[in-house]
Order: structure tokens, then sequence, then C-alpha cells
């Protein structure tokens, strides 16, 4: 393949979704791997919806993907006189014509042809009329009346469709705002695209550019169809299914590795590989591998695949990514070298890292509460004593690393009969609230002698309330 000239062309009416996103990855990997150029283009023309707010959401959701485009953003809204331009062309060749037709009379129209049990298509009324230019008139394609238009697209393969099935298209409206399927037939043209990598709902609009194409005498793109995302239920994916915005899945703790490994791999596949770096993915990414059938999404594998970026993720990195997470519960500016240990008891144990800030709180804090079912099966009367000798023993340790840690509970399990559980656990309740916690000798390695005796004197404390209070 010669060199690649793909576009993303996303409308801001809302923000990125992952359907967007998916489309992005796919036209931004065959750029890449053919040492091609990706264009971003934001189809703004539809005034009433769209928004500077979403086009800056998309800009950061891609930036934030690590898909930076080569050209662009251009705006539609700034092209109008490249489409003008062009609709003089079609004019001129009496590829297009004026029409005056009023919306409530063709929507009139509309109806009597579904009457008839016919396409409620156009009927051409205006098409040898000779109108001239007005205040009123849209501009609308001459479409062949007989003959098929086809194309072998490089996803679906040989797709045909009857001309005589489609109408007069509208090309510009009357207040000169061109239609979407002319625009990016003049933008793809202007912008030398090579590929059109787009969702199958777009099908129906390829024979009508195609049809403009040829109007315009311009040699067309190929084409590629991408099966759309569905969810378990095979329903159009949406928020119920757990598809959400690309800066939403920024702020549940998702890396973009994780997220672009997963799109990638949803409609595509290299053997049965399923973990892909940036790298990988440009050098084995190809359409024909890509599936005609719709991906199914799936929110579990997702994670399983974020945790798996979380885990390979250096720890410094990580630490790095983490402090806006922990900030957000009242965490601030922690110190690099103590995070960076602190998300190496936690990096194999998190899904997000909202739910590793959420892990690592107690490292930043003194536990407030207990949980209820730890407390009251450790930390009990019984457990009292062991935590003090505990906390004596360790005042006497010269430091407090893994190695003389255990060599300290070992010590103390032969001395008491006690099993490790039973001297651990009401230790691990003390420090982290929980009974459920990274390895206990890492938390009290990070934690330091002087803050894990001070935890384990509340908690003696606490229990010695307990008691009174029964």
């Amino acid at each position: 393949m010669s060199q690649a000239r793909t576009r993303f062309s996303p409308s801001p009416t809302g923000s990125l979704h992952l359907g967007g996103a998916h489309t992005a990855l796919f036209n931004w990997l065959i750029a890449r791997r053919h040492q091609g150029v990706f264009i971003l283009r934001i189809e703004d023309t539809d005034k009433e919806r769209s928004q500077e707010r979403f086009v800056e959401e998309i800009l950061d959701s891609l930036t934030w993907l690590g898909l930076p485009w080569d050209e662009g953003p251009y705006r539609q809204s700034e092209r109008l006189h490249v489409y003008n331009e062009y609709i003089e062309k079609l004019l001129e060749r009496d590829g297009a014509y004026y029409c005056d037709c009023p919306p409530g009379d063709l929507e009139a129209r509309r109806q009597e042809a579904l009457a008839r049990g016919e396409k409620p298509k156009y009927d051409g009324r205006c098409r040898e009329r000779g109108l001239k230019k007005g205040p009123d008139t849209a501009v609308r394609f001459k479409t062949p009346l007989t003959g098929v238009t086809f194309w072998h697209d490089l996803i679906k393969g040989h797709i045909a469709f009857d001309n005589r099935e489609l109408d007069d298209l509208v090309l510009a409206r009357a207040d000169g705002i061109p239609t979407y399927n002319f625009a990016v037939v003049v933008d793809d043209i202007t912008m030398a695209v090579t590929h059109v990598i787009r969702g199958d709902d777009h099908v129906p609009n390829t024979p009508r550019q195609l049809l403009i194409y040829q109007a315009l005498e311009a040699p067309p793109p190929r084409f590629a169809h991408m099966p759309l995302m569905l969810g378990k239920d095979r329903a159009k994916l949406s928020k119920r299914h757990g598809a959400l915005s690309i800066l939403t899945y920024r702020e549940m703790g998702f890396l973009p590795p994780a997220l672009n490994n997963y799109l990638a791999r949803l409609g595509w596949s290299h053997g049965d590989q399923e973990i892909f770096t940036m790298e990988e993915l440009i050098q084995y990414f190809s359409l024909e591998h890509v599936t005609k059938s719709a991906g199914i999404f799936d929110e579990e594998k997702l994670l399983w695949l974020n945790s798996h970026y979380i885990k390979e993720t250096p720890l410094p990195e990580l630490a790095r990514l983490l402090v806006p997470f922990l900030a957000r519960i009242g965490i601030e500016t922690p110190d690099p070298q103590y995070l960076a240990r602190v998300t190496g008891t936690l990096n194999t144990r998190s899904k997000t890292l909202v739910d590793m800030a959420e892990r690592a709180l107690f490292y930043f804090r003194d536990p407030s509460v207990y949980d209820e079912k730890a407390a009251k099966k450790f930390l009990t009367p019984e457990a009292a004593p062991l935590l003090e000798e505990i906390s004596r023993r360790l005042e006497a340790l010269p430091e407090a690393t893994e190695e003389a840690l255990n060599l300290m509970f070992k010590e103390l399990e032969a001395e008491t009969g006690l099993k490790m559980g039973k001297l651990a656990q009401p230790v691990r309740v003390a420090l982290t609230g929980k009974s459920e916690s990274p390895g206990l000798f890492e938390i009290i390695s990070i934690l330091g002698k002087q803050v894990t005796r001070r935890r384990i004197r509340r908690a003696v404390e606490f229990i010695q309330e307990i008691s009174h209070k029964g």
C-alpha cells in the first residue's frame, strides 16, 4: 500500500464515546502502519447542536489516548467557500439543480408516497424546472435514474446499490450550509484522503457519495465499513451497557493503553494474542483481519486489561498517575518515592486508579473506623496484650525492614505457640482498618515504626473502650 491518508471526522454535538474512539484508532493505526497521515476534521456545520466545549473534549480525548493527528483540526464551518466552489462546479456540469419545494410540501408528498406503498423519496419535481438561485432555494444532486453503484469494501466485500433506490439528495440548504454527504466528499477530495474507515451505519451514504465523486470527476478513496459495537444484549451500545465518554473512563481511572488495546481487539485479531503494545498494533494491524460481525462490549474484559496495564506500568510512572486520584480523596502532594513504594504493594490488586487510590488511603491517614466484622473478629480482649507485645518488640528493632519483621514474628510464633494468622490479623486491622490488605511486613516497612506503633496503641485503646462498654 502506498502512503495512506486517513481521517477522523467527529461532530461536536456530544462527547467522544467508545464508538468514535474505535473509529479514530482504526484510522490512526492504518495511517501509522503505512507511514501516512492522520487527519482530524471537525464536522461542525450543525450550528444549533455543535458546541465548542465538545470540540475541546474531543481534542482532549484523542490526546489522552495517545492518538495525535498530523493535520488539522480542520473545521467545516470555516470551509464554506470551498463547498460553494464545488456546488458551482456541479451546477455548471448539470450535475445539480436548484429546488424551491417548501418543507411542508415535501413532507406531504412523502406521506402520500408512503400511503401508496412507495419509498418516501424526493419525487424530482424541480429536476428539470431550470430554477435560478433564490432566497428559498436549496441545491439538489442529479442522481442517475438508472444503473448500479458498487464498490469493493475493504472489510465487507462487494456492495451494490440500484440507483433507482436513491433520490436527488440536497447538497446545500437554502441558507447555504452543505449537507453531510456533500461536505465530506469535498473535504475528502481536497484533503487527498485515500481511505475512509468508518462505522457500517454509513454504508447507505456511500453510494450517494460515490456518485458525487463521479459527477466531480474525482477518484474516490477506498472505503472500509467497520462493524458497530453492541452491548451484550446485542442492542446498540449505550450508557446502560457501561459505554461512557472517553474522558469519563479517564476519570474512572482507566489507562490509555488498556482502552486502545481493548478497542483494537474489538472486531480485529492477530492470532490468539490478547495483549498488544502500541508498537505491535501499528506493526500488525490490517483491515483484512477486521471482522464483519459486530463487536460485543465487555466491561469485565476492559477491567482485566486495565489491571494488566496497571501491573505493568513502572512504579514511578504509576505513582505520578495516581496523584490526582489521591487528591480527590484529600491526599495532596505525597512524596514521590514514598508513593512509588505504596503503588508497589497495590499494583497487582487494583483494577483502576480510583480503586488503587481508595486502597492506598490507609498509607496516608490513620483509619477513622474499623471494618465492623474485622474488628469483632480480631480486635478482641485476647488480642490486646499481643498487640502491646508486638509494639514493644517493634520499638526495639533497629530498622523495620521486611526481613527483620519476618524474623520478629517467627520468634513470637515460637514463643506463644500461635500461628501467624492469629498474630498478624489484629495488627493488619489496627493498621488498615480492614482484614484484607497487602503483605503486613510491606505495610509496616512503608509506614515506619512510629506510625505503626501509634496505630497499634489506638487499636488497643479501642479494644479497652469496647470491653468497658460490654
